[in-house]
């Protein structure tokens, strides 16, 4: 089995994407990520570029990773001195890294119409860089700036500048396809071209993704001789993004025979929560279609398939979620199947029979709500309330009185004003309380909350996370559209769950009401100390069927 080095580069190339920016404190504790999972190197950042990454490298030496090397970032030295003076490299001297990267021009263009100097004197500057660094940093990474575009237009010149930063002592050749242009057989045709040029150095791979390949391209220059893959957590990076080292490390892993080892023995499982821990601290929502690590990525919805996984999985898995961490999901919509009902069930602790009425009439439930807006394969929250409903589950934690909610523009403001009002009986007493708020919505759930929260102190973990209104275009109330149905949907969380209700109505504020309520009910339903694992996971004993 080979083992293939793995270089993230999340902290550094993929803050370059559009919406992502990491303070000091955010890039720590993603390299605390990075190293649980095994990544081999890290880097950090430029040094010499901006005080963020100059004061991650200082905080950085004060925590013992337990695995990971950390590596920083720099060009190779200014085209009109040398590299002893450059200031550059100074910083990355001073940065104390275990391993530097330099990126250097290897397409002949870029020396001639970038730098400005000729091709001889972009090799200088390549060997004089190179051999000044390797003086002073553990280990030494050249990557090959444009190399694929550059080889395609000078192969001769293209490949001087790899020889050259191999006998300055680069240890690994870094092949980047910076534009990210490059299709897979051209990547693996010339990762090949170059190990036979050059089969004492050890190549790496640095690839974008303005083609979509980016991944693909990675593998292919593995499986052609490459041993370190340069890459990102989910794909981030400048444009299109960087090649996501979420789909290439289990691919190599998983999809190798064997033949490819990237992250420690067991480690492999943490890559689903590495991918989502990094999406929430760059504040991005996790892309749910991503492949191995996405939300969707084990999400079965259609009835058929739902009956062949449950036979057996590999009829519409091709691979165990399990393996990277992730989870099979069965979706519920007016595509379901009994399956999926029975699916539901048993997550829940239920062994349920086909032919059971309250499988029939759930089925026929959800059939009937999703013909009317609701949309339960994301809200699966407000399913699992309909559910235990249907089991038996009779408890009511609050009944609903009344509310009301009023929204006004007042004279010589420029913000509007929003205030609900909700009386509620809780426990045989009854409970008015007002609020106001940033829109209705936000006044409602203050007061909502407000009234319930002397019962149900939990309700104080409690946050909401996301808000979606889509109109429904095909179901209307009136010809004109004025009137159209919205569906609603509200994502919670505590301290330890994430839930997502939905509410559906011609009138938003309603459809949001329950959506909310649904909110608040399954935050008090999952946290009721009443429920015993008799017959199912939430099935309360005292509870009649």
């Amino acid at each position: 089995m080979k083992q293939i080095s793995i270089y993230d580069t999340t902290l550094r190339d993929g803050t370059q994407a559009e919406e992502i920016s990491l303070s000091t404190a955010d890039k720590i504790r993603i390299a605390g990520k990075l190293d649980a999972l095994g990544v081999d190197y890290i880097e950090g950042g430029w040094p010499g570029s901006n005080e963020t990454d100059r004061s991650f490298f200082q905080e950085i030496r004060q925590y013992d990773l337990s695995h990971s090397r950390i590596a920083a970032f720099g060009s190779t030295c200014n085209p009109k001195g040398r590299a002893a003076d450059d200031a550059n490299l100074r910083a990355l001297v001073e940065a104390e890294p275990d391993a530097v990267t330099l990126f250097g021009k290897t397409w002949d263009l870029h020396v001639t119409e970038a730098l400005r100097v000729s091709l001889e004197r972009n090799l200088d500057i390549i060997s004089d860089s190179i051999s000044h660094m390797c003086a002073h940093a553990p280990e030494v990474f050249f990557d090959a700036e444009h190399f694929f575009d550059g080889y395609r237009k000078n192969p001769d010149y293209a490949l001087a500048c790899l020889r050259h930063a191999h006998e300055a002592g680069a240890k690994v050749l870094v092949l980047c396809d910076t534009n990210g242009g490059s299709l897979p057989f051209e990547v693996r045709e010339i990762v090949q071209t170059v190990r036979a040029a050059l089969p004492e150095a050890q190549l790496g791979i640095h690839t974008h993704n303005d083609s979509e390949t980016a991944v693909a391209n990675a593998v292919e220059a593995v499986f052609a001789g490459a041993v370190q893959v340069q890459g990102t957590i989910n794909g981030f990076g400048e444009r299109c993004g960087n090649a996501n080292l979420c789909s290439i490390i289990p691919n190599l892993e998983l999809k190798s025979g064997g033949r490819f080892r990237c992250l420690p023995e067991g480690r492999l499982k943490l890559l689903t929560s590495t991918s989502q821990f990094v999406s929430e601290l760059c504040n991005l929502r996790p892309f749910m279609r991503q492949p191995y690590v996405g939300k969707s990525a084990f999400a079965h919805k259609g009835g058929v398939h739902v009956s062949a996984v449950l036979r057996n999985p590999e009829t519409y898995e091709h691979v165990r979620p399990e393996l990277v961490g992730n989870e099979q999901r069965v979706l519920l919509s007016d595509l379901s199947g009994r399956s999926n009902i029975l699916f539901m069930a048993k997550k829940y602790g239920y062994a349920l029979d086909k032919n059971d009425s309250a499988v029939l009439d759930l089925l026929d439930e959800v059939k009937t709500r999703e013909s009317q807006g609701y949309e339960y394969s994301t809200a699966e929250a407000s399913f699992e309330l309909m559910f235990f409903k249907a089991m038996g589950w009779s408890k009511r934690y609050f009944h609903l009185i009344n509310f009301n909610v009023v929204d006004s523009m007042r004279e010589g403001f420029t913000e509007p004003y929003a205030e609900a009002t909700v009386m509620l009986k809780v426990g045989g007493m009854v409970e008015h309380t007002a609020a106001t708020g940033q829109g209705q919505v936000n006044a409602l759930d203050v007061a909502l909350r407000k009234a319930l929260t002397p019962f149900y102190p939990t309700l104080g973990e409690m946050r909401l996370e996301d808000f979606k209104v889509r109109v429904l275009h095909g179901v209307m109330r009136d010809s004109g559209g004025t009137a159209s149905v919205v569906r609603v949907l509200i994502e919670s969380a505590d301290a330890t769950d994430r839930w997502t209700t939905v509410g559906v109505h011609y009138d938003v504020i309603h459809a949001s009401w329950q959506a909310l309520v649904d909110s608040i009910n399954y935050k008090l339903f999952k946290d009721d100390p009443k429920k015993f694992p008799v017959g199912g996971k939430h099935f309360p004993q005292s509870e009649p069927k």
